[in-house]
């Protein structure tokens, strides 16, 4: 699930095709028409727009149709409502170490500026399973980075994606491999629906 240029989805997408992350993208949603919906079309990938809000039934109908057994929010800015049958099954990566600098409206430079400000010396990201608080849930991993004297919000950006295009598919295939223990079945196989 995506909102804007979809780097953190071409990033999982990359990790797949260099067989670091043993996945498949089936599907994605788009909270509204924006660049990274054309690049993971141009991928290969079906992309579809959903403004707004997305209900927990249309969310699981969504998964069943595709056979979707995880759910990786890559910049998606929309609330998502966890379905019971999704629980555990959601992710998301966040541009900080939380539960610093998370929750409603801390997205992308907001939360660079933020860490800034306070003159923290360690910044971050993590990964971690998605309920119904916004950057809550638990925590799968975290990897983190100085914050130098000189960082701008950009530079400072810049290193945390750095971190995050490690971290992500590293925790999607910790995931994968605790929900499908044979690490020879595919991550879509049945016994995860």
């Amino acid at each position: 699930m995506l909102s804007g240029g979809g780097r953190t989805a071409l990033n999982l997408l990359d990790a797949i095709d260099t067989h670091t992350l043993n996945a498949r993208i089936v599907h994605a949603i788009a909270s509204k028409p924006c660049a990274g919906a054309d690049r993971l079309e141009a991928r290969g990938v079906s992309v579809q727009i959903l403004p707004g809000e997305v209900p927990r039934d249309t969310l699981v109908s969504i998964c069943n149709h595709h056979n979707a057994g995880l759910v990786a929010l890559c910049g998606y800015l929309r609330y998502v409502h966890v379905p019971e049958r999704l629980a555990g099954r959601i992710l998301n990566i966040h541009p900080s170490l939380l539960p610093k600098f998370g929750g409603k409206g801390s997205y992308g430079h907001r939360v660079h500026e933020a860490v800034i400000a306070a003159r923290e010396t360690i910044s971050g990201c993590t990964v971690h399973e998605v309920d119904n608080e916004f950057d809550h849930g638990p925590i799968i991993l975290q990897k983190s980075c100085p914050v130098l004297p000189n960082d701008t919000p950009e530079t400072l950006a810049a290193r945390v994606f750095d971190l995050e295009c490690v971290a992500y598919p590293e925790a999607l295939q910790l995931v994968i491999d605790r929900l499908v223990p044979n690490s020879d079945t595919s991550p879509h196989d049945p016994t995860m629906r």
